[in-house]
C-alpha cells in the first residue's frame, strides 16, 4: 500500500507546475555556476602565482629594509582553495597576504575590497542554491501536503478507508523528497562532469571525499525543510495560509537569523578593529623606544664620562655589548606586550564569534553553512590555520631576522656598511622562505561540524515526529 501511495505521489507531482520549476532550476542554476566559479577559482589561483613571481623579483630587485619597523619584508600569500568552487565561504574576506614588519603581522587588503557593487547582492555558488533556493522550493512542495487535502475534501475520503494515517503521511513524505532529490542529484552530476572536464581535481580523494559529504549533507537539508513543510500542512486547515506561514518561517530561518545573529553579537559582545590594534603596536614600539634611547644615552653617559666625542670613533665594540642587554629588554618587552594585546583581541574576536554562531544555529541554514564552508576548507578552519601560520611565521623571522635589527641610528649605520662590505649573502637569503599553509585534516572538520550535522538531523527528526503526532491526533 505504501509503495502504491508514493507512486500516485510521484505522479502528482511530476504533473505539476512546480516540478517544471524545480527541473529548470537545477538544469539551469547548478552546472551553470559550478562552471562560472570554477573558472573564477582558476583566475585566482593565477593571480596567486603571479603575485608569488612578482613578489620574488621584486626582492631580488630591492632587498626588504628592515630598519624601518613598518616596512614589509616578506609576505606570506593565501593560496586559493579548489573546494571553493561549491562554497565561496571566508574566501574573498580573508586578507590576500600577510606583511611581516617589525612592529607586527600586517594585513593585505582582502578581495572583497576590489570586489564590485555586484558583492552587496552576495555569491551565487552551490551552497547559496542549496540553503536559499532549494529550501523555498523545499516548502513549496510541501505547504499543502495535508492542508490542500484537508481543503479539497479528499482527505477524509482517503483516510475513511482502512488506510493508515502514518503510511499516508509516509507516501507524502518519501513522494516528494523522490521527486525533489532526483534532479537536483542529476544537475549536480551534470555540474561535477562539467567541472571535472575543465580540469577540477575531484579523482582527488582529499577533494572527492568533501564533494560526497557535501551531497549528503545538501540531502540532509532539504530533508529538514520537507520535515518543516509537512509539519506546516498538518498543522492548517487551509493551503494558502499554509502558504503564508510556510514563506515566513523561510524568510526568517534562511534570511533574518542567521544574519541577525551576528548584529546582536555585535552589540553584546563588541570588539576593536585589526586597524586599531596594530595602531597600538606602533604607538607601544614608539613609547618603548623613547624609553630605550633614554637608558642607552643614561647608560653611555655613565661609561663614557668625559671621554664625549671619543669613544664613538674608539670603543665601537665596547659601546655595542652596552646596547645589547638593554636591546634585548626592549624586544622582549615589545613581544611580551604586543602578545598581550594580540591575546585580548583574539579573545574579544573569539567571544563575539561565538556568541553570533550559537544564536544562529537556531535556524538550520547557518548549520548547513557551517558545515559547507568547514568540508570545502574556506571557513573557520582555513582563517585560523592561515593567521596561525603567519605568526609562526613571523615568530621565526623576529627570532632569526627581526631581532639582529636595531633602532639605533648608529648601529643601524655600521650594520649597512658591514652589509655593502660583506656580498657573500644577499638581504634577501637572511629571511626565511614563507611556509606552506596545511590543509585541515578530515578528523578536524568531521569534529568542527559534528554539533551542525547532529542539529540538522535533530531538526529534521524533531519536526517530522511533531507532524505525526498532530496528524494523528487530528479530527478529520
Amino acid at each position: 500500500m505504501l509503495m502504491t501511495l508514493i507512486q500516485k505521489e510521484i505522479m502528482h507531482h511530476i504533473l505539476s507546475v512546480r516540478f517544471v520549476a524545480l527541473l529548470l532550476m537545477c538544469l539551469l542554476l547548478v552546472p551553470l555556476t559550478l562552471s562560472i566559479n570554477y573558472r573564477r577559482y582558476s583566475q585566482n589561483l593565477v593571480d596567486y602565482q603571479e603575485s608569488i613571481k612578482r613578489e620574488q623579483t621584486e626582492a631580488e630587485e630591492n632587498p626588504p629594509n628592515a630598519q624601518d619597523p613598518n616596512a614589509e619584508v616578506s609576505k606570506f600569500f593565501l593560496k586559493p582553495t579548489p573546494l571553493s568552487v561549491f562554497a565561496n565561504g571566508l574566501e574573498d574576506a580573508l586578507p590576500t597576504y600577510l606583511g611581516m614588519t617589525r612592529n607586527g603581522v600586517r594585513q593585505g587588503s582582502a578581495g572583497v575590497s576590489q570586489a564590485s557593487v555586484a558583492y552587496v547582492l552576495g555569491n551565487l555558488d552551490f551552497l547559496f542554491i542549496v540553503g536559499t533556493v532549494f529550501s523555498l522550493l523545499a516548502l513549496l512542495f510541501t505547504f499543502d501536503a495535508v492542508a490542500g487535502e484537508r481543503e479539497a475534501g479528499t482527505l477524509r475520503i482517503n483516510l475513511s478507508n482502512s488506510l493508515p494515517r502514518d503510511v499516508f503521511l509516509w507516501s507524502k513524505l518519501i513522494g516528494g523528497y523522490i521527486v525533489f532529490v532526483v534532479p537536483f542529484l542529476v544537475s549536480f552530476l551534470l555540474g561535477l562532469l562539467l567541472i571535472t572536464w575543465q580540469g577540477f581535481p575531484l579523482g582527488e580523494f582529499k577533494i572527492a571525499l568533501p564533494v560526497l559529504g557535501l551531497t549528503l549533507i545538501s540531502l540532509l537539508y532539504i530533508g529538514v525543510f520537507f520535515a518543516i513543510g509537512v509539519f506546516i500542512s498538518t498543522y492548517l486547515d487551509n493551503a494558502k495560509t499554509a502558504l503564508i506561514v510556510a514563506f515566513t518561517f523561510w524568510v526568517f530561518a534562511v534570511l533574518i537569523v542567521p544574519r541577525g545573529a551576528f548584529v546582536v553579537a555585535k552589540l553584546v559582545a563588541p570588539t576593536r578593529t585589526e586597524q586599531a590594534v596594530y595602531m597600538e603596536k606602533t604607538a607601544l614600539r614608539n613609547n618603548l623606544s623613547k624609553d630605550k634611547d633614554e637608558k642607552i644615552r643614561k647608560k653611555m653617559t655613565e661609561t663614557f664620562a668625559g671621554n664625549e666625542g671619543v669613544f664613538i670613533r674608539s670603543d665601537d665594540k665596547r659601546i655595542d655589548k652596552l646596547k645589547k642587554p638593554i636591546n634585548e629588554e626592549f624586544r622582549q618587552e615589545f613581544q611580551n606586550q604586543t602578545g598581550k594585546i594580540d591575546r585580548d583581541y583574539q579573545r574579544e574576536k573569539t567571544q563575539q564569534e561565538r556568541v553570533g554562531e550559537t544564536l544562529s544555529r537556531i535556524a538550520p541554514t547557518a548549520s548547513l553553512s557551517y558545515i559547507a564552508i568547514n568540508l570545502t576548507q574556506t571557513g573557520k578552519l582555513k582563517r585560523d590555520g592561515y593567521f596561525q601560520t603567519g605568526e609562526r611565521y613571523y615568530s621565526q623571522l623576529d627570532d632569526t631576522y627581526f631581532s639582529e635589527v636595531s633602532d639605533d641610528v648608529l648601529t643601524q649605520m655600521t650594520q649597512l656598511t658591514a652589509r655593502m662590505n660583506d656580498s657573500s649573502e644577499s638581504e634577501t637569503d637572511k629571511i626565511p622562505l614563507p611556509p606552506t599553509l596545511t590543509e585541515p585534516s578530515l578528523s578536524d572538520t568531521l569534529r568542527r561540524s559534528a554539533v551542525d550535522v547532529f542539529l540538522l538531523g535533530f531538526f529534521a527528526i524533531a519536526f517530522t515526529a511533531i507532524a505525526f503526532l498532530k496528524f494523528f491526533r487530528s479530527d478529520i
